[in-house]
Parts: C-alpha cells; structure tokens; sequence
C-alpha cells in the first residue's frame, strides 16, 4: 500500500486529450522525465494508487499528455480530470542531478532556527507567483527563500529556516 508520507505532488490532470484515453498533466516538477518513471501515482478517492504510463509527450514547459494503461477511453480519462498526481520519495531521492525540489518538501516538519522548535508541517507549496511560499497545515504562509533555509534532513523530514521577525503573525 502506497502512504502518502511516501509520495510528494507533483502536478494534477486536466482535461482528456482526444478519443484514445490521453490525459492532459499540470506539472510543477518534471522528475517522472529526469527518472524515466514507469508510474506515477494518482490520488483516487484519498488513496494513493499507482498508474503505469504506456507513454507522454510535452505540450508545453508545464504540461504534459499521459496515456495511463488501463484508459482506453475519452470517458474513462474524463473520470480523472483534476487528480492530483504523485511521486514516489524513493524514485525522487535516487535523481542523481543533487537537486531537491520544492515539492519534495511538502510533509516536513519547520524547525525554527532560533530556538529550535517546530513551527508546523509544510502542507503544500505555493509557486504561484515569483515569491515561493511554504503552506504550513495550520495555513500561516512562510516564503521559501534559500537565504532563510538553513539546513534541510531529509532522514528526518525536516527544515531548519530563520524566521524573519512577525512573519509567522502575518
């Protein structure tokens, strides 16, 4: 059984691509490319389920068209339109560019760097807009500036960041 601990996001689908079962991919991390993935794992009703890919090619710099085994069908891609689509820690720590990403974060615990406590979980990662923002559980924002990183364990799923101070009373 796939936990999601084990899996970061990556992207979501969009619309069905034609009558053949391709799928349109949103994605903020192109690693399923880098590590010649064979699957990339869908959210389906909140569990983690994994989906071989017979084949993709890019449509642009942040999309891709996926066709899954298994979806034959404009209908059957259809029902996969805006799953969230993962992939797995394991495959990503084995990407020998040494390059951690951003989305890769999403489930490690903020450690202040200060006074060493911990502030919350990065929930998700906001790259929205030229300011990266850390979303912690609770919902406070935190800018995932590399001047306020100071140590990243992956073995512990932690962060250790300089708090500006009042940032976390925004």
């Amino acid at each position: 059984m796939i936990r999601r601990e084990d899996v970061y996001r990556i992207g979501k689908l969009g619309k069905a691509h034609g009558i053949k079962g391709e799928v349109s991919m949103m994605f903020d991390d192109d690693i399923f490319d880098r590590m010649d993935a064979e699957y990339l794992v869908l959210d389906i009703d909140g569990i983690m389920v994994p989906f071989f890919m017979e084949e993709y090619r890019f449509k642009s710099q942040e999309t891709v068209l996926v066709k899954f085994e298994g979806v034959d069908t404009q209908e059957r891609a259809k029902e996969l339109t805006g799953t969230e689509v993962f992939f797995p820690r394991e495959l990503a720590n084995e990407d020998e560019s040494d390059v951690l990403r951003y989305a890769q974060l999403v489930g490690f615990t903020v450690i202040n760097a200060t006074d060493g406590e911990a502030i919350g979980e990065i929930s998700a990662v906001d790259e929205q807009t030229v300011n990266i923002m850390f979303e912690l559980s609770d919902g406070r924002l935190i800018p995932a500036s590399e001047e306020l990183i100071a140590d990243i364990d992956t073995g512990k799923k932690t962060i250790t960041m300089i708090i500006p101070n009042g940032i976390l009373e925004l």
